[in-house]
């Protein structure tokens, strides 16, 4: 596969096109392997994923390389129905979907050999990350940056009350009703400060910088029957059966800090959470967010796995 070499924070590290299954689909993914004295453990690898609707290209690979430059390998991938992976339909948020993703990342993992896997979920995939290590006990060590971890009482106000996330859940029966008797897929724009009926409606700054999140790798789109989904998702039960130590990195002004703080509140393991200040989308890539970030998931990867 093609390998490219790469250096960041003068750490050497070199990355690698890789492929693996997921049911009967096909993801993509890049391997960032640290080279050199500073590197850790060639069986320890750390699975990277970013928000919702998003490429690897985005958060997960932001976050991956620097913990390659700080010495751990590193695995980002594309979602099945999402970038380079295959799979339909597309840009479907579907967190079942992408749960069972994450998974066969793991299984890929293995397969390559690394036996002390470290977990790494960024704002919604947070949550994807945390039920796929309830259930993965290949999965030695977990670490969430400003985790998008909700309930259906804590999502409502994010989404117009509970009249505004019915609707939506209506709206996304009657979407996937369509795709399963016509095959075809309705969408609504993933960000637009003009269209209401945007998934992020408003001035998301990372999402519409072409220096930042919008990038040409991202469909900007997201499928209509994402809703019911998304809105009826609920990692925070999933905490209770997490025994692996987690270290999470959250603000107070970030998304859903209650969310944040109960999932935290009901691990049974050893735990540790640092909330720093900043708004959600400092943690995807500004410095003063990202920097502290970084070094606590560092470090708790280094004595944990």
């Amino acid at each position: 596969p093609p390998t490219s070499r790469l250096r960041l924070g003068g750490m050497i590290f070199t990355t690698t096109r890789v492929r693996f299954p997921s049911g009967s689909d096909v993801l993509v993914g890049d391997l960032h392997q640290p080279q050199g004295q500073d590197a850790t453990s060639a069986t320890t690898i750390v699975i990277v994923t970013g928000s919702w609707t998003t490429v690897k290209e985005q958060q997960a690979d932001f976050y991956a390389r620097r913990l390659a430059a700080a010495g751990l390998t590193t695995l980002v991938f594309d979602f099945r129905g999402f970038g380079q992976s295959e799979g339909n339909p597309r840009c479907w948020e579907n967190p079942a979907r992408k749960v069972e993703d994450i998974h066969a990342a793991v299984s890929f993992a293995v397969s390559q050999g690394y036996t002390r896997i470290g977990a790494l979920g960024i704002c919604a995939s947070a949550g994807y990350q945390a039920v796929n290590t309830a259930d993965d006990h290949r999965v030695c060590s977990l670490a969430l940056v400003a985790p998008w971890l909700h309930n259906r009482e804590l999502v409502a106000p994010y989404y117009g009350g509970e009249a505004g996330v019915s609707d939506r859940i209506d709206m996304s029966r009657a979407a996937a009703t369509r795709y399963a008797e016509t095959g075809e897929v309705s969408y609504i724009p993933a960000i637009s400060t003009t269209d209401e009926s945007a998934a992020m409606f408003g001035p998301f700054d990372y999402y519409l910088d072409p220096q930042r999140g919008d990038i040409p790798e991202w469909d900007k789109q997201i499928a209509v029957m994402s809703w019911e989904p998304w809105l009826t998702f609920n990692p925070i039960d999933s905490a209770s059966k997490i025994t692996v130590p987690v270290h999470m990195v959250h603000s107070r002004d970030g998304a859903v800090p209650d969310g944040a703080q109960l999932f935290f509140d009901a691990l049974p393991g050893p735990k540790h959470i640092d909330w720093l200040p900043g708004t959600q989308l400092d943690f995807y890539d500004q410095p003063a967010q990202v920097d502290p970030a970084v070094a606590a998931v560092v470090e708790h990867f280094r004595h944990t796995l």
